[in-house]
């Protein structure tokens, strides 16, 4: 069969009889050999099992674990082929919620190895190991290395993977996650255990000064609760820092163990420059703001700041990062904020920053912001169709398509960045 396209999620589009096929691993303009493996009515799913006819765009992955990992989607496609694949399927989402005058999407892209500061793996007890998962499955796959990890993650796994069944995590601990700063120096580690805090102390005093002897970067380690139907896991006990302070640019954050971060130590400053650069005025809102990153800079810019997030432990950092500046943080989420926004006839900011998770601002949100109809509205988006979506809501609200730039900010995945700017004028 031949490959037609790149679609949103990692696979190939292919087509037989009519029928959508959805090929993962393959490339546009391959001819390949696939077994389907679902039927789903409209479409079917697919394995690869041979490429007759390979695009000049196919590569040698530079993981051992590709196609067996979960985790990366587009090793076998050069760099630059990747995000080109990323930019047609961002326009064609657009294009498919109907949305006209899209402009010129930008791509920024920079090292596409190495550059995840943060990564989450599994513990595997018998034989010891720390996992991620097998693609489709939630299998552990014991893992010695992680190519797109920055190499300190890299060798704190090698680490773990000999010395962990010493340390006693394999009877303790269910995750572990690892976070650096961009030059290395420094490591957090989040430990999650369905234990109890009375044990989780016990464990950590033990525990902590053999895991810094062999990983002198260790900063700090947090064991955490793992309970289901929580969206934030509750902080049992912790060692050393709780915290980590990240460089980006002329600015510190702090980053505390359960707080979210933007994972690419490459495009960092070049995102923070897209969002920020050039906007000045009175007021400006960051909606789920997280611990600052947007709302720092634009600090030094405004003459006031807004920022909104929900997470108690990003509201420590955010209320931390913005102290000296002249600012309002609000822990709520964001669609109560901006009804309350409504309900008091607060003055529309000139500008409103949005950096919301996968699902997108939902309709409550977009609605909202059509109502207050800030001057500029600045979306930084991790999914074309959530985007596509609220973007459709916010034209029709009388705004306009400015600028937007695709950061490839997860090299060999699927994942989409995108900034877009809007305007009323």
């Amino acid at each position: 069969m031949l490959i037609d396209k790149a679609v949103y999620g990692g696979s190939g589009l292919a087509r037989a009889d009519g029928k959508a096929i959805f090929v993962p691993f393959t490339l546009p303009g391959e001819t390949v050999e696939a077994e389907i493996v679902a039927d789903k009515g409209g479409f079917s799913t697919a394995e690869l099992q041979a490429v007759l006819e390979p695009s000049p765009a196919r590569t040698q992955p530079p993981c051992p674990y590709f196609r067996q990992c979960g985790g990366c989607h587009y090793q076998h496609a050069t760099d630059g082929v990747q995000v080109e694949m990323k930019r047609a399927i961002l326009r064609e989402t657009l294009e498919r919620a109907r949305i006209r005058e899209i402009p010129d999407i930008e791509a920024v892209a920079a090292e596409p190895l190495g550059y995840r500061n943060r990564i989450r793996l599994h513990v595997q007890a018998n034989p010891f190991s720390l996992c991620y998962k097998f693609h489709k499955s939630h299998t552990n796959l014991p893992v010695t290395t992680c190519p797109i990890a920055a190499p300190v993650l890299q060798r704190a796994v090698q680490t773990l993977n000999r010395e962990g069944q010493a340390l006693g995590l394999a009877a303790f601990v269910t995750e572990i996650e690892l976070f650096s700063a961009p030059d290395e120096s420094s490591l957090n580690f989040s430990l999650w255990t369905g234990g109890s805090g009375d044990e989780a102390k016990s464990f950590l005093d033990r525990m902590s000064p053999q895991l810094r002897q062999i990983l002198p970067e260790t900063q700090g380690i947090g064991v955490f609760a793992i309970e289901k139907g929580r969206t934030t896991s509750r902080l049992f006990a912790h060692s050393g820092a709780d915290s980590l302070l990240y460089p980006s640019g002329p600015r510190r954050y702090r980053v505390s163990l359960a707080s979210f971060f933007q994972v690419n130590r490459f495009l960092l400053d070049t995102l923070v420059q897209l969002v920020t650069a050039g906007e000045m005025g009175a007021t400006a809102w960051d909606l789920y703001a997280g611990v600052g990153l947007f709302s720092l800079p634009l600090a030094e810019t405004f003459s006031a700041i807004t920022a909104v997030e929900s997470s108690p432990y990003a509201v420590r950092d955010l209320r931390e990062n913005l102290r000296g500046a002249k600012h309002r943080v609000v822990a709520s989420d964001t669609a109560a904020f901006l009804r309350q926004a409504l309900q008091n006839r607060q003055p529309a900011p000139e500008l409103v920053v949005v950096d919301p998770p996968r699902a997108g601002l939902l309709r409550d949100v977009t609605t909202a912001l059509g109502k207050i109809h800030a001057r500029k509205i600045t979306y930084v988006s991790c999914d074309p169709a959530t985007l596509s979506r609220d973007l459709a809501a916010l034209l029709e609200s009388g705004y306009r398509l400015r600028k937007m730039h695709l950061l490839d900010l997860f090299p060999q995945t699927y994942h989409i960045e995108s900034v877009t700017h809007l305007s009323l004028d």
